[in-house]
């Protein structure tokens, strides 16, 4: 256990240098230059004299580009932003139907559209990946070295690959719904770019401030950007609900090293999106968005709670939100059947790495169908009597989201259930 977390933290502090590294080339390239300098030296005294003047001047360059990269970099304070997301400032973009921002105190603040959820579960959405990998644009790009450092302080952070979106979900008139484009990404990108959405960022020598939420997120009109008109990496968060044969919810605690909603129960699996889910068991591409969101949903269950895939009994999409304080990034939503019992799953664990991000798995009751008829009345879910005190006090951002989804939904089934009978 402590060789697997010795690599993990070697892993992540290579992902680390690398990205930075890559943007700081020249500082990389006269280091370089020193370190060639001094070892042309060690085998012939023929060039001494030339070896030791590239040597010195290489050594001038590089403690200048030493200090002009310091000087670039302490230009700026970043700080965190306290104040939740001014939604009341920002209204949602005018293709989403019937559109509402949801705010939780101290947890966050989605955009939300009942049409868009019945969309996803009523209209299959095709998925195509872009050719070309995303790219930081330049304003981007130029902030990224300032950014990971303060994002990475006292995280594990690795560079995976992950998969971001350029589409948006609506429902649209026509029988085919448009398709939902996709794009390959790294996930300093999206700490980058829609992390970069949660800090303020000032100019020390002028005190000129730059709101990222503001400035990246809104259009000429001063609404909310659709995902397709966004500049920012767009990582697709997939969160689902395991639901069990005796009606319980199983839920993670997260520890304090998640980069988002640390300490807080997340969904029984939550995570985000990965090049691996876009394809079937047998490497064939997925046509459909709901297969790609639904198999990596899965995969992250398994990995969080430590349940094996003959558990899983099937996984149907609930609902989409953006989450502003991460660049309003799109969220997807689920509920999974479990084929045994909460007496079952107890003491499962998570494998892997998520074992760094993992405080432990609980199941916990829930009457779905009883908290969705309080929704569906008009009752908030965090004053709903039907949500569990536990879930109402450390309930995390995507946890809240997907019991609303998955509660609505039960509560339609069982009213038209009724009707039926």
């Amino acid at each position: 256990m402590g060789l697997r977390k010795l690599i993990r933290r070697a892993r992540s502090r290579a992902d680390y240098t690398w990205f930075l590294a890559a943007r700081e080339w020249p500082v990389v390239v006269s280091a370089l230059g020193v370190l060639l300098g001094a070892i042309t030296i060690l085998p012939s005294a023929v060039g001494i004299v030339l070896s030791l003047l590239a040597l010195v001047l290489g050594i001038v360059t590089f403690v200048r580009d030493l200090r002009q990269l310091r000087s670039r970099w302490s230009a700026y304070e970043f700080s965190s932003i306290a104040s939740p997301f001014p939604h009341q400032q920002i209204p949602a973009p005018a293709a989403y139907p019937a559109s509402r921002y949801l705010h939780f105190a101290n947890r966050g603040t989605a955009l939300v559209s009942d049409e868009i959820d019945r969309a996803l579960r009523e209209r299959s959405f095709a998925a195509v990946v872009d050719e070309q990998p995303y790219a930081l644009p330049p304003i981007l790009r130029a902030t990224a070295p300032h950014v990971l450092p303060i994002r990475a302080r006292g995280r594990l952070l690795f560079n995976g690959a992950v998969v971001g979106m350029r589409s948006d979900p609506l429902p649209g008139a026509d029988d085919v719904p448009t398709p939902i484009r996709l794009h390959r990404a790294r996930f300093f990108d999206v700490q980058c770019s829609n992390e970069l959405c949660a800090m303020r960022i000032t100019r020390r020598d002028t005190g000129e401030e730059f709101d990222p939420r503001t400035r990246l997120l809104t259009d000429a009109s001063g609404r909310l950007r659709t995902l397709a008109a966004g500049e920012l990496a767009d990582v697709v968060g997939i969160s689902t609900l395991a639901l069990t044969t005796d009606g319980h919810v199983l839920l993670v605690l997260q520890s304090d090293r998640n980069a988002a909603s640390p300490m807080l129960l997340a969904p029984s699996g939550s995570g985000s999106l990965e090049p691996r889910d876009l394809k079937g068991p047998g490497g064939a591409a997925h046509g459909a968005l709901r297969d790609a969101l639904r198999a990596g949903m899965e995969r992250e269950l398994c990995e969080e709670t430590g349940l094996p895939a003959e558990a899983l009994a099937g996984t149907e999409l609930t609902g989409f939100a953006r989450w502003m304080e991460r660049g309003a990034k799109p969220e997807f939503f689920g509920v999974t059947r479990l084929s045994v019992s909460s007496a079952e799953v107890r003491g499962t664990r998570a494998k892997g790495a998520e074992l760094l991000y993992s405080e432990g798995v609980d199941a916990v009751g829930i009457d779905l169908a009883a908290l969705g008829a309080e929704l569906r009345a008009g009752t908030a879910i965090l004053t709903a009597d039907g949500l569990p005190d536990k879930i109402r006090d450390v309930g995390s951002l995507p946890l809240l989201l997907a019991l609303r989804a998955a509660a609505l939904v039960e509560a339609g089934e069982a009213t038209a259930e009724e009707r039926r009978s």
